[in-house]
């Protein structure tokens, strides 16, 4: 990209958050900061390392697990922030298309060497707020993610995006829960035109095995200085001394970290972010003759098509056709008393989330139901048994009339 393009491109983004005021999740931007992907297609971190997913399934000391969990969240990061960038620091990331209410993405993983198999199941179950929900699994290692978030950002001279909502990892061979942390973020960098995401603050993974692991993140600006680094610890709840049993120190978006035991003096693992045998296996999907109206790729096929090949009025038009299809729908739902229901989600009383209650019983964590229209779980019995077409007799550019 030459200088001209990256001072447009910064006027361009400068322009369009001036005139912005308040709450950014369902605005979309110029057409050529988008990614080549929807909010929907986010969960993909989780499920598009097999092995990496299945490891806990398979580690019998309980401390260990706690570390193979802390090691999976952490692997996931670069993909689940730098999106559409490949995370190194001459990369800018981009944002994806808003999600339209109903729009669902499908999507495997295998892991061939380590006959490992991850399948993701994603679905955009509210638009106003906006609230994107996602089931992971690998049913043949019996170990499974659910969550769901409501995306929050605004701008106050850094891009600020805060997420509502949690996630738990389930490992039925120990009948174990963990519950995940949705990162907030910054996005940074907006006046050199190489936007990159700074996670900053303290979170924790807390396991119903009593162990828990603490990360806290530091910046550009912080006491080391360097952009996107971490140090996290593992101990367990139940000890006074809370010694800490593994630390893992590093950068989560370049190079990579190391995992030490203090309690032995040894460095167990140092993980390299580039290297060959960590990247993600091939994602499988569909192809788009064969998906459903309503499953993403499909229904952004012109946006994307646009980007590919540069045509920004494609892009723009395309989407365009789409939004204003989607508000078309609601005018009429509205107008004829239609309540929309989601596919493979459904909501459920706060009081149902008992594994939020039990674990964040006493860490000041608070599950805000009120503002993600109660907690999101998946409906297995639909999801196992679905079959195209998803919808009869509507897409997402309108109703049958």
């Amino acid at each position: 990209m030459d200088h001209k393009s990256v001072a447009s491109r910064v006027r361009d983004l400068a322009k369009f958050l001036a005139t912005v005021q308040g709450d950014l999740s369902n605005i979309t931007g110029p057409p050529h900061l988008l990614a080549p992907s929807s909010v929907v297609e986010v969960g993909h971190c989780w499920a598009q390392r097999p092995s990496v997913f299945a490891a806990p399934s398979l580690e019998s000391d309980p401390e260990k697990r706690m570390l193979l969990v802390l090691r999976w969240f952490l692997v996931a990061l670069r993909s689940q922030l730098y999106i559409g960038s490949t995370g190194s620091k001459n990369s800018s990331i981009r944002k994806p298309l808003n999600a339209f209410l109903g729009e669902l993405f499908l999507a495997s993983w295998t892991d061939a060497e380590k006959k490992c198999t991850t399948t993701l199941v994603s679905e955009q179950v509210s638009h106003h707020p906006p609230i994107t929900a996602m089931h992971v699994a690998d049913a043949e290692h019996g170990i499974r993610t659910t969550g769901y978030a409501r995306v929050e950002m605004s701008f106050n001279g850094t891009v600020n995006i805060r997420q509502v909502g949690n996630a738990v990892l389930h490992i039925d061979r120990f009948d174990e829960d963990y519950l995940m942390p949705l990162l907030d973020a910054k996005v940074r960098g907006i006046l050199s035109g190489c936007m990159y995401p700074e996670v900053l603050g303290t979170y924790s993974i807390i396991g119903s095995s009593g162990y828990q692991a603490e990360i806290r993140f530091t910046g550009e600006g912080m006491i080391r200085g360097k952009r996107n680094s971490f140090e996290a610890r593992i101990f367990h709840r139940d000890d006074p001394s809370q010694q800490t049993l593994y630390e893992v120190k590093g950068c989560w978006s370049e190079g990579g970290w190391k995992v030490r035991d203090p309690r032995m003096g040894e460095t167990v693992e140092v993980y390299d972010i580039d290297a060959p045998e960590n990247q993600p296996v091939p994602m499988v999907i569909d192809p788009l003759a064969e998906q459903d109206p309503w499953e993403s790729r499909r229904a952004w096929e012109g946006v994307f098509r646009g980007m590919a090949e540069g045509d920004m009025r494609m892009v723009l038009n395309e989407k365009t056709r789409v939004e204003q299809a989607q508000r078309r729908m609601r005018a009429e739902e509205k107008e004829r008393g239609i309540v929309w229901e989601p596919l493979f989600f459904k909501s459920v009383q706060p009081e149902e989330h008992e594994v939020f209650h039990r674990l964040a019983e006493g860490t000041g964590l608070k599950l805000h139901s009120e503002r993600t229209k109660g907690v999101w779980k998946p409906d297995l019995e639909r999801i196992e048994s679905a079959q195209r077409p998803f919808r009869q007799g509507v897409t997402p550019l309108g109703y049958s009339s």
